[in-house]
């Protein structure tokens, strides 16, 4: 039996279950984070082992109702929402966009560019050379070549099509199409990095000319095409085998799991909370995978906004988030803290940056200093997703902030809505995470004045003079070994204004039932490039059985 069904069946009353008294007793409360009390933590505790008794019931009891998949079911808790690379800028929307285009680049594991599409060659300084290495059929029939791709980068450029990608290529001076195959960028300054920053899914240039709308129906070169869509699933065909693939939207994390141990889906990728993972890491029908992650989570703030365009205040809430006593209590230690935008292992990343310290008295002076104290608290807002573990990670911070005189009120969306706002500039605290950042331009990107949505993503409004210069200077060093310490002079600038409070890079976990499907592996940013290698292990049985049934035959015959 599932073990904390045996921890039900066997309790003669309801009591404390052992396994909390256990971690109870094993922490003083001294030693437990303000903001994580032992109330709290023991109601943590209570509330996810009623919720894993109710999952375990839920799978006994309806174990028998559900029909097995004839595809490989991976369950997630959003599905894109533009299919145009242009314009994706969530995360869900980009790591299936690589599926469906292919770019002129990719990175490698190590974070490096490598040819996807094309090589390069640097004539100049200032001059980029590219020749396609193939040229794969679009899923309207036409074959890709290099009027395809100067007509995606135009778009982009484009300043009435406002592509939040253009702050990024706005290096880019001209575009000339040698030949069908070859292919030239021309900056305005040169650019070591520039081959990195060409990892944008290629368009046809006649569905561009004409209009075709991306954002529904995606036309790509990419390994895989989109079969069909709707407001619970995408689906998806490798055109390698025809193996189809289905995102099946499920937002509840418990209801995912109750799926993927029922058989109703084959896999699920983070967006679950660690009490569900450690449950999971117990279940013989699964196998658990984690690496350590590079996605950066942060605290951002509005700077159009008087009170948090205030660095006192900025400051203050900084000192007064306890993110070790988060990451041991609620995360199990399957996060890293954060310093900064990138991961200590990144070659821009500088590991001399402070960790800003949890300081609870310092937050408070921070605060009198702003005019406010017990009598007169300071009132914001924390917007945050309606996912359960989101809303408990900003229901702790809440409590932390609220320990140095902050009282803060909790807005939870669904996704689309409270992803709207952020890039509305529509709050005055948020917490997201930055996905798949590998390149410096990033931090023209997020950071630059010139980047406030929709030119880019500077959704805070942050506006530096010191640090666009830094930008810039960057930029306009010829050699990578230049830029490095203007970055990490930037880094140390970013730390001190703090547009963002970072907090954590957690771990990539990937769920998966390994008796129907294997060769999915988790990578640091939780791309979906691994289902181009997944395979489906009840289908391969299916083509073995069917391949032995013919060779039967064939001997019968010849007998």
């Amino acid at each position: 039996m599932i073990p904390v069904f045996n921890i039900l069946v066997k309790s003669q009353k309801l009591r404390r279950p052992s396994f909390l008294r256990r971690q109870e007793s094993s922490k003083s409360l001294n030693s437990l984070d303000p903001g994580l009390r032992r109330d709290d933590a023991y109601s943590q505790r209570v509330h996810d082992f009623w919720l894993l008794t109710l999952l375990t019931l839920l799978l006994i009891l309806g174990g028998c109702d559900s029909s097995p998949p004839s595809h490989i079911r991976f369950g997630v808790q959003s599905l894109p929402e533009n299919f145009d690379p242009r314009y994706a800028t969530d995360a869900v929307s980009e790591r299936v966009n690589h599926l469906l285009y292919r770019g002129l680049m990719r990175f490698d594991q190590g974070r490096r560019p490598v040819p996807d599409l094309a090589e390069w060659s640097r004539p100049q300084p200032n001059r980029y050379r590219f020749t396609l290495l193939d040229q794969p059929l679009f899923d309207d029939g036409s074959r890709l070549n290099m009027h395809d791709v100067a007509a995606t980068y135009e778009a982009i450029l484009d300043p009435e099509k406002h592509s939040p990608h253009r702050s990024t290529l706005s290096v880019i001076g001209e575009i000339r199409v040698v030949d069908e195959v070859t292919l030239e960028f021309v900056l305005k300054r040169p650019d070591p990095f520039f081959p990195s920053y060409l990892v944008t899914g290629i368009l046809p240039a006649g569905l561009l000319d004409s209009g075709h709308d991306f954002t529904q129906q995606p036309v790509g070169s990419g390994r895989f095409r989109l079969l069909e869509r709707d407001a619970s699933q995408v689906l998806l065909l490798r055109k390698s085998d025809q193996q189809k693939i289905e995102l099946v939207l499920v937002k509840d994390p418990a209801i995912r799991v109750l799926k993927l141990l029922r058989g109703e889906i084959h896999l699920i990728q983070n967006d679950i909370s660690p009490s569900l993972v450690e449950y999971l890491s117990r279940q013989p029908e699964v196998k658990l995978m984690s690496a350590a992650g590079s996605n950066f989570t942060y605290l951002g703030f509005n700077f159009d906004d008087p009170l948090t365009a205030d660095h006192r205040i900025r400051e203050a809430i900084a000192h007064a988030i306890d993110r070790e006593a988060i990451l041991h209590y609620v995360f199990h230690d399957r996060a890293r803290l954060a310093n900064a935008l990138f991961p200590p292992e990144h070659r821009l990343a500088d590991r001399e940056l402070q960790t800003i310290q949890y300081d609870q008295q310092h937050a408070r002076e921070l605060l009198s200093q702003a005019g406010f104290n017990a009598q007169h608290p300071l009132h914001l807002t924390y917007k945050t997703s309606s996912d359960p573990f989101r809303l408990r990670l900003a229901t702790i911070i809440q409590h932390q902030l609220a320990e140095v005189g902050i009282e803060v009120v909790i807005k939870s969306y669904d996704w689309g809505t409270f992803f709207g706002d952020i890039k509305n500039g529509n709050f005055q605290l948020y917490s997201l995470t930055w996905v798949g950042i590998k390149t410096p331009d990033t931090f023209r990107y997020i950071f630059h004045s010139d980047s406030i949505p929709p030119a880019g993503a500077n959704r805070g409004r942050y506006r530096s003079q010191e640090a666009d210069s830094l930008i810039e200077s960057a930029e306009a060093q010829q050699q990578i070994e230049q830029q490095i310490p203007l970055y990490q002079q930037l880094q140390k600038k970013l730390l001190s204004d703090l547009p963002y409070v970072p907090l954590w890079y957690e771990d990539q976990l990937v769920v998966y039932r390994h008796q129907q499907v294997a060769g999915y592996r988790v990578t640091t940013d939780g791309n979906y490039d691994a289902l181009e290698q997944i395979q489906w292990l009840e289908r391969v049985t299916e083509n073995l059985a069917e391949t032995s049934g013919k060779s039967s035959s064939a001997s019968a015959t010849s007998n």
